[in-house]
């Protein structure tokens, strides 16, 4: 007697297709959408959250200020230091003072990028140089950049060549540290496969060790900026001279020399405004690029 139960028929290409959906709904899984965000949306998420808390900060401040906590000798109001902006802006002096800080850091940057990366590749690619030098590496990069001031005044005086001394001594071992850093998380096989290709030397640097360690050269970077901003204005507070011009430092100075305090915070305020805005104009974007490159941006 034949069975009534009937069983369910598979075409031929029945496991053809279930691997092919396998596949597909894999690689759905794996895809990353890199889709460039527009300007609108990248200014709500960038810009918009550091301008709240900046004014959380002013409204704080003003509120201390009204409710007369502390003394005006020690907080002055904000108006007064608007006051202080005000004056410099209507006397032309005001971004004539920001520029010669941020050249001077920029040019110094420059000139450690230049020294700090081959600097780094060194280190990281001879095993005789990574024992020899490494080490100093570290401890130049936890030595405070105005430990240098003293003896770059007495090496090359009050001028620019020792701005750009404590600058390079403040800058050139975070550079060359996040690139080591960088080719050391490089995977072993990412290393031999480029040699098999023929990438050996130099062109194995350009071509597969800098693309592949560009995530730790990247941080280096940031981390070599800021400290060539913070080495600059420790040598612009203590080689004050009007040979040097008047930076942002030197305003610092003087607004202490003077005893007056709103002027202080304006140096203070100006500082930080310059090393978010090189961070948000500069380091930002390429960030960004790097992880779009690399599948990483994804939209949130």
């Amino acid at each position: 007697m034949a069975s009534t139960d009937t069983i369910p028929e598979v075409a031929p290409n029945g496991k053809t297709d279930d691997l092919a959906g396998l596949e597909a709904g894999l690689d759905a899984l794996d895809a990353v959408q890199t889709h460039r965000t527009p300007v609108r949306e990248v200014l709500v998420k960038k810009a918009l959250p550091p301008l709240l808390a900046v004014g959380l900060v002013l409204l704080v401040w003003q509120v201390l200020v009204a409710a007369k906590v502390t003394d005006p000798t020690k907080l002055p109001p904000l108006s007064a230091v608007w006051d202080s902006l005000s004056d410099m802006w209507l006397k032309g002096t005001l971004l004539e003072v920001v520029w010669t800080s941020v050249s001077r850091g920029l040019l110094g940057f420059l000139l450690a990028l230049a020294i700090g990366t081959p600097l780094g590749l060194l280190v990281a690619r001879v095993k005789f140089v990574r024992a020899a030098i490494g080490p100093i590496l570290q401890g130049l990069q936890s030595l405070p950049s105005v430990a240098w001031v003293p003896p770059a005044v007495l090496w090359f005086g009050l001028n620019d060549a020792m701005m750009y001394t404590v600058i390079l001594l403040g800058a050139v071992p975070s550079i060359a540290n996040g690139l080591v850093s960088g080719i050391d998380q490089i995977p072993p096989l990412h290393l031999r496969a480029g040699r098999t290709l023929g990438a050996t030397g130099l062109r194995g640097a350009r071509h597969v060790v800098m693309p592949a360690a560009l995530p730790g050269y990247l941080a280096g970077l940031k981390q070599g900026w800021a400290f060539s901003w913070r080495s600059l204005m420790a040598a612009e507070i203590i080689a004050s001279s009007p040979d040097l011009g008047l930076g942002l430092g030197q305003l610092l100075e003087n607004g202490r020399n003077n005893i007056d305090l709103p002027g202080v915070f304006l140096a203070i305020i100006l500082i930080l405004v310059v090393g978010i805005a090189i961070d948000l104009l500069i380091f930002s974007p390429v960030e960004r690029y790097v992880l779009r490159s690399r599948g990483l941006l994804v939209k949130s």
